[in-house]
């Protein structure tokens, strides 16, 4: 097959890091694969990333406001692909890429990583586009319900996949971990908390460094992972802890940086089904979170992670506390976390969408 992946920018974020998982293992099935831009050029930083594992990498940048235009425009550059499926993640890229698919007569597959709370003229222009998907997937329950909730589709035409994650790059690495922990100045027998996800609102990091405060020390550190709109705010957060919080900012090598964490905090207020979560359970590690979109699904309702109400501040931090002293407890929940992992492995995630690709070609 022909499948062309169309995307908000090549920028490093969590439906873009499963874009380019989902494109770089269908190459390896045999696909021809092609990655689509249309944020305003130059490309994004995972450009490189989706070119170095075979996925042609193509632009049909939007213009300011609503540009209608752009569905001729990304029309032809799917056409010049000469695409049998056109596979769009999250809302702007289905408003263009549902249209512009249906005109090159591709099966539309679109994938909802969030609940995505437009209101007004937003949310019928993605009920419109979203009736021209062939099929439409919510990478959580929780995310389908939000779908079902604002008729974003038709019912016969959703379908649940989650996420995936490449178990066997997550396995843990004593040599990553001392190398990670002396980049940062951090003491080998320290205690590490970490997270790693864009800094936007809706990850609300902030909320993060403020349950950790009182906790931090010497031995203790918090070490946040990521970019993005929200750094200075979380910057400010820090400033009273400074020595005992590390912002390193974006990476590339997360398996690597999970390898250095005794801890993974996911703070978020809202969430489809969050890949940095799913790598965490990979990495086998001890899991706080708050209780948002598709977390309790993926945890078996807490069973593999310590879960708390989103924005309660003090309850995070109870949490955290509990699992910072080690023992039984922490390493019990990090056992449960891999063994859930299992369900969530790359090759059954591929499966299921070649499957539907299938099925809705037919």
């Amino acid at each position: 097959m022909r499948i062309a992946h169309v995307l908000s920018s090549f920028g490093m974020g969590g439906q873009e890091r499963v874009a380019l998982d989902l494109a770089a293992a269908q190459v390896q099935r045999g696909h021809d694969v092609a990655a689509v831009s249309i944020a305003p050029l130059p490309h994004g930083e995972l450009a490189a990333r989706f070119e170095a594992e075979g996925v042609r990498v193509l632009a049909a940048p939007k213009g300011e406001g609503f540009d209608a235009a752009l569905v001729g425009r990304l029309a032809k550059v799917l056409r010049g692909a000469r695409v049998d499926v056109v596979h769009t993640h999250n809302p702007q890229p289905l408003a263009y890429g549902a249209p512009a698919g249906r005109l090159v007569r591709a099966t539309v597959v679109h994938t909802k990583h969030g609940r995505n709370p437009e209101r007004g003229r937003r949310l019928w222009l993605r009920r419109a586009t979203g009736h021209l998907a062939h099929a439409y997937v919510a990478v959580s329950e929780a995310t389908a319900d939000v779908a079902r909730a604002n008729h974003e589709c038709a019912p016969s035409r959703l379908h649940v996949i989650p996420n995936g994650v490449d178990l066997a790059a997550y396995a843990p690495s004593a040599e990553a971990r001392l190398a990670v922990r002396a980049e940062l100045g951090i003491p080998a027998d320290a205690v590490v908390v970490g997270t790693v996800g864009r800094v936007s609102v809706e990850k609300d990091h902030a909320l993060l460094v403020r349950a950790m405060g009182p906790l931090l020390g010497p031995t203790t550190r918090l070490v946040v992972v990521g970019d993005g709109a929200e750094m200075a705010s979380v910057r400010r957060a820090a400033e009273p802890f400074t020595p005992f919080v590390a912002l390193p900012g974006m990476r590339h090598d997360i398996p690597r940086w999970l390898a250095a964490f005794d801890l993974f905090a996911l703070s978020s207020r809202s969430e489809g089904l969050p890949l940095a979560l799913l790598e965490a359970m990979a990495a086998g590690l001890p899991i706080v979170s708050t209780d948002v979109g598709g977390v309790s699904e993926v945890t078996l309702r807490g069973e593999a992670a310590r879960l708390v109400p989103p924005g309660d501040e003090e309850a995070l931090r109870t949490a955290i506390a509990s699992l910072l002293a080690g023992g039984d407890a922490r390493n019990d929940l990090a056992a449960r976390a891999r063994k859930r992992a299992q369900d969530f492995a790359t090759d059954r995630v591929v499966d299921a969408y070649l499957a539907l690709y299938r099925r809705s070609r037919a």
